[in-house]
């Protein structure tokens, strides 16, 4: 019976921590199942934009054609033009391909059979804010809600139990209970008529007869003994020191393992505070420097190259810079949006609540509350 609570306990800890390691995998699927759809949603735009691209090869083709025509352009113009506009259609190609692709990942991990090519996307790729919480504040939050280190916290209170139960099991065998005993009854033989006479007449001063007395008179008496009763198994030669050792190594090997996630996890939150950070930024370049830049070059070398002011390879390579700037500003979206992904993964929380939260707590900590009119603050 003294051994119940430590069991109970241990087998307590047993359960929440299979329960942690399956709400892991839970997350790790939404996490995964969130990321392909950030992906699939990337290639969607991507898609668009390389058939975009072709619209503007075409137009770059079209402009060299009249250019051809009206004597001002060599053929060789008219051939880079057009290896511009296959390369435009080869990458419309892959790029359907990828869509695809990330697509059916995406219905894989819904557990759908339909046609991928049927998903309709609901949400766009969602925007990283400019500025995020400090990191040690998430390192902080990551210890409370991060379910690796809360596995880890309840290895440490099972194996902490495991080592109670068998510091209790030196004594294994103890028995405590109420005891009853009946003395032994002893067969009454014969009377002895002449010995009986005797004691009589001794006692009486003269010849006296004996006394009648009935058998069942004779003699009859039981004993009974009751009380309390202790069994107890002395631990002379084994005092469970083996499994006491293991169940120790256990438990130190628990608080180590839960130390050293602990750590993994602070730089893992730091890792990916500092990816997200740098793939926003560059997609904030990208998006309010780079592109508008790129595209300000095109029109003015085309402008340019219309006034006969500028050649054809100005604006050749005006317009590559273009398309690889409107590619790789899509591109850092994309993996803005799957590296906050990552970060809810490591966190167990959406990213939203994740600096909602830091906020809240930071503006709690920092309020400040006026004293009174002549109060001390």
């Amino acid at each position: 019976m003294w051994q119940i609570p430590a069991r109970k306990r241990a087998v307590e800890r047993s359960l929440d921590r299979a329960i942690l390691r399956l709400a892991r995998q839970a997350a790790d699927l939404a996490a995964d199942t969130k990321i392909a759809y950030y992906k699939a949603v990337g290639t969607e735009q991507l898609h668009g934009i390389r058939q975009e691209d072709v619209t503007v090869a075409q137009s770059l083709l079209d402009l060299v054609l009249a250019r051809r025509k009206a004597g001002a352009a060599t053929e060789l113009d008219v051939n880079l033009s057009r290896s511009l506009m296959l390369d435009a259609e080869l990458a419309v190609e892959a790029e359907r391909l990828a869509r695809a692709d990330a697509r059916r990942a995406l219905a894989r991990l819904l557990g759908l059979t339909t046609d991928a090519s049927k998903l309709v996307f609901v949400d766009v790729l969602p925007e990283v804010p400019p500025k995020l919480p400090d990191a040690e504040k998430l390192i902080e939050l990551a210890c409370v809600y991060c379910l690796d280190m809360q596995t880890a916290r309840q290895a440490v209170a099972a194996a902490k139990a495991r080592l109670q139960e068998e510091c209790r099991r030196v004594f294994r065998n103890v028995e405590l209970g109420v005891s009853l005993e009946r003395g032994e009854r002893q067969r009454q033989g014969g009377r002895d008529i002449l010995a009986d006479t005797a004691r009589a007449s001794i006692a009486n001063g003269g010849l006296t007869a004996p006394g009648i007395q009935p058998r069942s008179e004779r003699g009859q008496g039981t004993d009974f003994i009751i009380g309390p009763s202790l069994s107890l198994e002395l631990p002379i030669f084994d005092q469970n020191q083996a499994q006491i050792a293991k169940a120790t190594y256990a438990y130190e090997q628990a608080v180590k393992n839960a130390e050293t996630l602990r750590r993994a996890a602070a730089q893992e939150v730091r890792s990916s505070v500092d990816r997200v950070l740098t793939a926003w930024k560059l997609a904030q370049i990208y998006r309010d420097r780079s592109l508008p830049l790129a595209r300000e070059n095109l029109d003015l070398s085309r402008e340019a190259y219309r006034a006969g002011r500028a050649s054809f390879l100005a604006v050749l390579e005006a317009q590559r810079l273009f398309l690889e700037s409107r590619s790789r500003a899509a591109e850092t979206v994309q993996a803005a949006a799957t590296t906050a992904a990552e970060m809810e993964r490591t966190m167990c929380l959406p990213f939203d609540e994740l600096v909602a939260k830091v906020g809240a707590e930071t503006e709690t900590n920092t309020r400040v509350d006026r004293p009174k009119q002549g109060g001390k603050p």
